[in-house]
């Protein structure tokens, strides 16, 4: 719903293929060069392939229509290369196979899994929708995960030509180690290039020496390569996770950029920092020093980016940053808590990080302008105003909480004028609305997981979802059932007063 994802729609690429419908025969049938699967003999038939693509799509999709020649043409040459490579799909649409798609996990149409070792390995294909880019792609995914460098020349060349290389190093390929690295190295082919090889000395050294067992990588970003030693499965896997990003990220159209951003924002549980900066900023030294933060910090969790007002306008806008505030420094944590230090400098910039991991540092809350006017039937509410008008307003405030690009909420808003002008003669009543995509909402009572979302806060103190149909009659005979009287608001008030007197003394 209302995640920072949402920045990077314009960043993000969404795809993947298509073709044909489901057989219901118990053998797979074949349609040009793609294999057709079902829920009947889906298993039957991976356990036949040491490795095999399968595409999940919807017959509607039009990324799947779209994919469904290039993914023919693919399986076509495929089919010749040595070994074969077998590409399959699934009509995940057709209600007998709903329940495989969900076995792997398709959220969207179209997906492609790659299935190795019978199916036993299952990864997810991250490779181009073209014809050609899927051939060569997935040649390079057959076979082993990692292959061995045998002299100081290929190590060179190996390392001269990757943007991001894994190298392991070890005793002998009998070890715990390597076999635990070959086992990650299978897990995350697509992602990353590995190699390995039993004598360091066939490496270039950079900075310092290799120590054996141990995994190099080496990139074209920060210092140029990372070490680790811890060689467990998960150990491993979290160092990639976090070296293979740069510390601190730009935020904006460079292709080699969208993909650092899309990486991140694919990772929930890490908080999201940002240098928020005037375009027309020509000084480096903030920048250097939120770097070197960046360096220190990133192991805890968090991913640092600089978007400026030209290239991260939309972005400092969905934040409700003011331009006189900058530089300014936003953190939203992986539960989209924001904490932000406005007019930020290089004096005050690395105390404010240490409040922020200590749990001293205030939460940031965006809020419109409360309008000039605001005399229509449905209320216009904001953050800075939801206290007034609905916490302390001793009224039955209904409140809907919409974005202005929801269909949805558009299709409401004229019933909602109908309940609002029906209620006018009720003095308890206040039929409102809060835009949640210009408002922060503070306040966990409001459990806002899509548009549009309706609340009834009683003139008690109640706070009621609905979760009715969205008609004048049935929505006025909700408020009528669940409202409080004026009176009760009193006496609940009064309560509510005695109650901290009694606390103060």
């Amino acid at each position: 719903m209302r995640c920072l994802a949402t920045l990077l729609l314009f960043f993000l690429v969404t795809a993947l293929p298509w073709t044909g419908s489901a057989s219901e025969e118990p053998v797979a049938q074949e349609e040009e060069h793609v294999i057709t699967l079902n829920a009947t003999n889906f298993h039957d038939i991976v356990k036949q392939h040491p490795f095999i693509v399968v595409e999940f799509y919807a017959p509607w999709c039009g990324h799947c229509k779209n994919l469904a020649p290039e993914y023919e043409k693919a399986a076509g040459i495929l089919k010749e290369n040595d070994p074969p490579i077998v590409l399959a799909k699934v009509d995940a649409n057709e209600e007998s196979n709903k329940e495989l798609a969900s076995e792997y996990s398709v959220r969207g149409y179209p997906t492609l899994k790659i299935l190795e070792d019978k199916g036993a390995i299952i990864r997810d294909y991250k490779g181009p929708r073209d014809a050609d880019g899927i051939v060569s792609y997935l040649k390079k995914q057959v076979g082993p995960p990692s292959s061995e460098i045998l002299t100081a020349e290929e190590g060179q060349k190996a390392v001269e030509e990757a943007d991001f290389l894994v190298v392991g190093i070890f005793k002998s390929y009998d070890s715990e180690e390597y076999k635990t690295f070959i086992s990650v190295a299978s897990e995350l082919r697509s992602d990353f290039v590995f190699k390995h090889t039993v004598d360091g000395s066939f490496l270039p050294k950079k900075d310092s020496d290799i120590s054996v067992p141990s995994i190099r990588v080496y990139k074209k970003f920060d210092e140029g390569y990372s070490d680790h030693k811890e060689i467990t499965g998960e150990a491993v896997k979290e160092f990639l996770r976090v070296v293979s990003i740069p510390y601190v990220v730009l935020f904006n159209k460079d292709p080699v950029q969208r993909e650092y951003l899309a990486k991140i924002f694919d990772q929930p549980d890490d908080a999201k920092a940002f240098l928020f900066l005037d375009a027309n900023d020509t000084s480096d030294a903030l920048k250097k020093v939120y770097g070197d933060l960046a360096k220190d910090l990133t192991v805890k969790s968090i991913r640092f980016m600089i978007a400026d007002t030209e290239d991260g306008q939309n972005a400092i806008q969905y934040f409700g940053v003011k331009k006189e505030n900058l530089p300014c420094i936003l953190i939203q944590d992986k539960n989209e808590k924001k904490y932000t230090l406005e007019k930020a400098n290089t004096g005050n910039i690395a105390s404010w990080f240490k409040d922020y991991l200590d749990g001293k540092a205030p939460q940031f809350l965006k809020s419109e302008p409360a309008p000039d006017k605001n005399d229509e039937p449905v209320k216009i509410v904001v953050l800075d105003t939801l206290d007034e008008m609905v916490f302390k307003s001793g009224k039955n405030v209904l409140l809907e909480f919409y974005a202005p690009w929801c269909g949805h909420c558009k299709n409401l808003a004229p019933i909602l004028e109908e309940v609002a002008i029906e209620l006018q003669s009720d003095p308890s009543v206040t039929i409102a609305k809060y835009d949640a995509t210009a408002n922060d909402i503070g306040d966990a009572r409001f459990d806002v997981q899509g548009y549009p979302t309706l609340y009834l806060y009683t003139a008690t103190g109640k706070v009621v979802p609905y979760d009715g149909e969205r008609t004048k009659e049935d929505l006025i005979s909700f408020i009528q059932t669940n409202k409080g009287s004026l009176e009760q608001s009193v006496n609940a008030s009064q309560t509510i007063s005695e109650a901290d007197a009694k606390d103060e003394l």
